[in-house]
């Protein structure tokens, strides 16, 4: 990832929610996010609508669904995603957010949906900051934070924002979100607690 890109991932994160009328604690459905931005979101089950083969949709839902989660494709002068509504909801909503984190980010189509070997060629730079900024756009880091001072476990997050457990203990933890409680506490404590000054 570029230098700096954290905080400004961070920032961009809490200016697109505000735009679209969310605080950094509200649930943000990503399909909701992509409408907004004009970017229509397709189901891979109706792709046979669109010229898929029965045997490559039969494969991508079923055998190959780990292979394919969703994709971000260029259509004349706008964008479509396509996504594999094979997949838990959790794992869709974070797919869409990831998709939708290209647009945000403004990446360029420099990589192919499907490369020379059958698998998706991919620029590790830029799906390292989609991913970063998904993370940011399901959970920002400030709602990371007051839900840890709060003491809310990692299921008890991933049920709040419809995420995965996976995704919310990551996001918990390289925010440093649970590291600043525990260090607020201490210092609450030791305000609290400490023996009254001598007059």
């Amino acid at each position: 990832m570029r230098r700096g890109f954290k905080a400004h991932a961070t920032r961009l994160a809490i200016e697109v929610r505000y735009e679209i009328g969310l605080d950094p604690h509200a649930v943000l459905d990503p399909v909701d996010l992509a409408h907004e931005y004009g970017i229509p979101v397709y189901p891979l089950s109706e792709a046979v609508n669109f010229g898929c083969s029965a045997s490559a949709l039969e494969y991508f839902s079923d055998p190959g669904r780990k292979s394919f989660s969703a994709a971000l494709v260029p259509d004349g002068t706008g964008r479509f995603i396509i996504e594999n509504d094979r997949h838990a909801a959790t794992r869709r909503r974070s797919n869409i957010a990831h998709e939708m984190a290209h647009v945000l980010l403004e990446h360029s189509f420099t990589t192919l949906i499907l490369g020379a070997e059958g698998c998706r060629a991919v620029d590790p730079d830029t799906e390292s900051e989609a991913d970063w900024f998904a993370g940011e756009l399901l959970i920002p880091s400030d709602a990371a934070r007051l839900l840890a001072l709060k003491g809310l476990n990692n299921d008890a997050i991933a049920r709040h924002f419809g995420i995965s457990e996976q995704l919310a203990a990551m996001r918990m933890n390289v925010t440093g979100a649970r590291k600043l409680a525990a260090r607020t506490r201490d210092s609450r404590q030791k305000l609290h607690g400490g023996s009254a000054p001598k007059t």
